[in-house]
């Protein structure tokens, strides 16, 4: 075809157009729209060759978007990317790691179920009581070990069986150690239970311990100690004057083996005040300071005329 030719033709299909807007409408079609449309079938004449730029067409453009095959919505790639995941323990379904085929999620499932159940630990058995005979035998096993005197509430709990049953097989057992004549009896000393030897033997088991040492008190720690268990709690300087010399050096000493403790201030000097200890009463063979005997006996006839000459 020669230029010429071209351009008639060109002008021929250019007198021909008919605006959108001019076009007689058609009646939308009742049939649903074809999955894809073929370019092949469609007719030339339907297809308008533009040439030029056109105006919008909002009249025509309802009927061409009725006719036209409605396509599914895009989906939004936003909000796909912006929803976030279910955080494990939300409350939603889990997926199952059995119905899923990963074994190894399925073997950690009993595990965290275990480790989440309460541990209940189980109540302990009470201990079986013990017959007399082996109550009697286990007391004197531990009196036998003991380096001071035991309370029955101790040996009760050490043996798991009831403290009413304590008391009275130790008292049984220090009346058969007395009606057997034994060297050893049991005795009730600083609230509490021990063995000793019996004081008709104090001899013979003095000279096996000491073995030429001495270990006695001198004079003055005696007298010492004897006004502190007699007048206490009772200050230094009460003690000095009641035996007329300086007693701090004594004080000390018997504080050092134990005989002797402070318990306090006095109120209204602030002074230290001094007390007998366990120790003391274990060693006299006493429960409490007020079996100690009484004085009385031991003073002289003139004791209240001395006090008057001293003063």
């Amino acid at each position: 075809m020669s230029d010429e030719q071209r351009r008639d033709s060109l002008a021929d299909q250019a007198a021909a157009w008919v605006p959108p807007w001019e076009r007689p409408r058609q009646p939308a079609p009742e049939a649903t729209a074809p999955e894809a449309a073929d370019p092949e079938l469609v007719p030339e004449a339907t297809v308008p060759e533009v040439t030029g730029p056109a105006a919008p067409d909002h009249e025509g453009t309802e009927s061409e978007a009725a006719a036209a095959p409605t396509a599914a919505p895009a989906p939004d790639v936003t909000d796909i990317a912006a929803e976030p995941a279910t955080p494990p323990g939300s409350g939603q379904d889990a997926p199952d790691p059995v119905a899923s085929g990963n074994p190894a999620q399925a073997r950690d499932v009993p595990s965290r179920q275990a480790a989440g159940r309460r541990r209940v630990t189980a109540a302990p058995e009470p201990a079986p009581e013990l017959s007399d005979t082996e109550l009697r035998g286990a007391l004197e096993a531990i009196l036998l070990v003991v380096d001071e005197p035991v309370s029955e509430l101790v040996l009760a709990q050490v043996l798991e069986q009831p403290a009413e049953r304590v008391g009275p097989m130790l008292d049984d057992i220090a009346a058969g150690y007395t009606a057997a004549g034994h060297g050893f009896e049991l005795r009730r000393a600083a609230g509490g239970w021990r063995l000793y030897t019996r004081p008709e033997y104090a001899t013979y088991v003095e000279r096996f311990v000491l073995d030429g040492q001495s270990v006695r008190l001198t004079q003055a720690a005696l007298e010492t100690l004897a006004v502190v268990a007699y007048k206490q709690p009772v200050t230094r300087s009460r003690i000095s004057a009641i035996r007329g010399v300086n007693c701090d050096g004594v004080i000390r000493t018997l504080v050092t083996r134990g005989l002797v403790e402070e318990c306090g201030t006095e109120t209204d000097s602030g002074a230290f005040l001094y007390k007998t200890t366990t120790l003391f009463l274990e060693k006299l063979g006493l429960n409490t300071v007020h079996e100690l005997p009484p004085l009385a006996p031991f003073l002289p006839d003139d004791v209240e005329e001395l006090a008057d000459a001293t003063r």
